[in-house]
């Protein structure tokens, strides 16, 4: 079975000999809670493993009642550790408070209680982790899969990797599209929307969010006005209530909009989005074509292949800690712009064969980056690019 690399982190954390909360966060379906099996299967320490998915009323009561089982686990086996992990913990009411308390009182009664949190709302579990865990946990992102990984692991070409994207549990469904697009429509999309949104956080209007889900995918790699963004969506929800709705679709790692590059905050927080999906299934599994009639249209497969590049970005930028945007000026526009302790880098691509000097030669002047790269056409190939971890950019 395939082994991603964060599992040898998890392992390591989980062999110190102090006590600890470790948190894995990221969107459905990426391999979280695989990866916890993986890890106990290579670890002699007890564990007891329980989620929250699916229980009616999962309170604090049912987390005291898992956190006392696992106690008792741990003194039958006579061990001197014991690991506790708990799935989907965002959906338990009071989450961190309780943790808080049961883990506080263990501290004071020195037992050796370790524990793994996993949840698909990064939002919601950052909120719970800043208001009662400061100084108790350490987290980790997982975020949707890779070129390499998804080619290692299935034996994909680049191409399918754009067409197919990060998700590996429907790496099986590929050989039959229509199969596939279902899957990821119903299990993945809507499963994600309905639980990691809906039902956890307040959305007074539920069908303009997912209208505006599928509108970010039709334009992924494009910048809208949310002027124009209401006038696509035929509502009168306002430009705040539209923000608040893609905050929320980003933290469960399906669409984010990208924020204008600008040294001040301010300006960029107020700028018009650069829709970005997560991961390219989210946008090929909505189109009426398959994957030989895109691949064949040129201008079209030239969209979703930056869209690719665009999600490599986003999912590394949480675990490596950079800002991602775009930058627009006038008729010049920069595709990405990565910022990391002051650096800042451009990226410009061009999967076809129309090149643009003038954007790049502007950008130097207006921005003063690091560096400017060219991915595509007389450039990095973006095959290559898929390749090359983007912390290393840096």
């Amino acid at each position: 079975m395939f082994e991603r690399l964060y599992l040898q982190h998890v392992i390591k954390r989980i062999e110190e000999p102090r006590k600890f909360i470790q948190v894995l966060m990221g969107p459905r379906q990426v391999g979280k809670t695989t990866l916890v099996h993986q890890v106990v299967k290579k670890l002699a320490i007890p564990h007891l493993f329980a989620s929250a998915d699916g229980v009616a009323a999962a309170n604090h009561t049912w987390l005291k009642q898992q956190w006392d089982t696992a106690q008792a686990l741990m003194q039958k086996s006579e061990s001197l550790e014991f690991l506790l992990i708990v799935d989907e913990i965002q959906k338990i009411t009071n989450w961190s408070e309780t943790i808080k308390l049961l883990w506080d009182k263990d501290t004071r009664e020195g037992i050796n209680l370790k524990v793994i949190l996993l949840g698909s709302s990064r939002l919601l579990l950052q909120q719970g982790l800043t208001e009662s865990l400061a100084g108790r946990f350490e987290t980790t992102y997982m975020g949707h899969w890779s070129f390499e990984e998804m080619q290692q692991a299935f034996g994909w070409d680049v191409d399918q990797y754009v067409w197919f994207g990060g998700y590996p549990g429907t790496a099986i469904l590929v050989d039959d599209e229509e199969r596939w697009k279902r899957y990821i429509t119903d299990s993945l999309i809507e499963t994600s929307i309905s639980k990691d949104i809906l039902m956890l956080t307040r959305v007074d209007k539920p069908a303009l969010m997912k209208r505006l889900f599928e509108l970010g995918c039709l334009y992924s790699g494009q910048v809208l006005s949310y002027t124009k963004i209401m006038g696509q969506l035929l509502d009168a929800g306002n430009t705040t209530t539209l923000a608040h709705y893609l905050q929320l679709l980003n933290t469960a790692g399906l669409l984010s909009g990208l924020e204008k590059f600008d040294h001040k905050v301010i300006r960029k927080r107020s700028s018009s989005p650069k829709f970005q999906v997560h991961n390219t299934a989210l946008m090929s599994a909505q189109r009426a074509e398959r994957f030989g009639e895109v691949h064949s249209q040129l201008a079209l497969w030239g969209r979703i292949v930056e869209s690719a590049i665009g999600a490599y970005l986003i999912n590394a930028s949480y675990p490596d800690g950079f800002g991602l945007y775009y930058w627009r000026e006038g008729n010049y526009e920069m595709d990405f712009v990565l910022e990391h302790r002051g650096k800042v880098i451009g990226i410009e691509v061009k999967s076809g064969t129309t090149m643009l000097k003038s954007s790049t030669t502007e950008f130097g002047k207006r921005v003063a980056p690091d560096k400017i790269l060219l991915v595509g056409q007389g450039g990095i190939p973006w095959q290559e690019f898929l390749t090359i971890e983007p912390k290393s950019l840096f």
